[in-house]
């Protein structure tokens, strides 16, 4: 059952029966075959079924939320078991967005030095895809945003706050202010984060409440792309205070706080709302609270 599950589940996310097939490693009669036998058992159409997949049926969608359950806690039953013979070790799979890649390290390299026998990928993905992973077990937890846009049936730990900078070279209007408004930066040649990321739906909003509205010169979804564009003096960029000291900002590049308003947005570890976790995942939650009470003293 917990196989045909699974196939369930890959057809839901891929939405084509090739391409999950491929995903599970079986070939597309086996995975048609699968479908077909679980709707046996359960009595009920799960696909709405054509010459190519159409969608779930309403009882299709409401055992995928079953299907999730189910194969989750199977994994976890199989990790614990694992950790219990032979210690906490395996591979976890973290996907953070880019303003928080950058303190990744502060919870990957002390869990490591307790548990040496992980290993990590870390993936730059955006919040509503950090959600979407976690809900396919395609990563093990998240670093997103946890008070600004809906995060659904979530574990979380709070990390820090992201508070806002205006990031210019020595030279350019505002460099010598002490801060500066979201108003007054909306004039500045820009460079930001892409529209899908939440942070630059964050900064639109706060522009918008200064009656201000955003036109950046350059977008891209890459940190290291605007920081390359701000050291030729030319752009300025507006990002979290943290994500600036950590690349090292110095002469002639300047940090100016934005205020009215002095907003700040919540950045935490997120994982599956599922109890309980693996074990894996349990000392990851266990870790980035010693993490966050550390961040509470700086």
């Amino acid at each position: 059952m917990i196989d045909k599950l699974e196939f369930f589940i890959a057809l839901a996310k891929q939405q084509h029966f090739g391409r999950a097939a491929e995903e599970c490693g079986v070939t597309q009669p086996t995975l048609s075959a699968g479908i077909k036998q679980l709707e046996e058992a359960l009595g009920v159409m799960l696909v709405q079924r054509g010459s190519r997949f159409q969608g779930l049926t309403p009882e299709g969608s409401r055992v995928l939320e079953w299907a999730r359950r189910i194969v989750g806690d199977a994994r976890t039953m199989r990790e614990e078991m694992r950790a219990a013979r032979h210690g906490l070790a395996g591979h976890v799979r973290i996907a953070a967005i880019p303003t928080a890649l950058a303190m990744t390290p502060r919870l990957t390299t002390p869990f490591r030095e307790k548990h040496p026998g992980v290993t990590f990928s870390i993936l730059s993905r955006t919040s509503i895809e950090v959600l979407t992973l976690l809900e396919n077990f395609e990563i093990d937890v998240g670093i997103s945003y946890l008070d600004n846009e809906p995060l659904g049936r979530v574990a979380t730990v709070p990390l820090y706050s992201e508070r806002y900078q205006l990031i210019t070279a020595a030279g350019n209007p505002f460099s010598d202010s002490e801060t500066v408004t979201w108003a007054e930066v909306a004039a500045l040649p820009l460079c930001l984060l892409t529209p899908d990321m939440q942070n630059r739906r964050i900064i639109n909003q706060h522009l918008g409440e200064a009656g201000a509205e955003a036109h950046p010169t350059l977008e891209s979804n890459s940190m290291i792309v605007l920081f390359s564009h701000i050291r030729t003096g030319k752009w300025s960029s507006i990002m979290p205070l943290n994500l600036a000291e950590t690349f090292g900002f110095a002469e002639p590049i300047r940090a100016i706080p934005i205020v009215e308003p002095d907003a700040s947005h919540l950045v935490g570890l997120v994982a599956a709302h599922r109890e309980p976790h693996t074990p894996l995942v349990s000392a990851l939650l266990h870790q980035a609270r010693i993490l966050a009470a550390d961040l509470s003293l700086l």
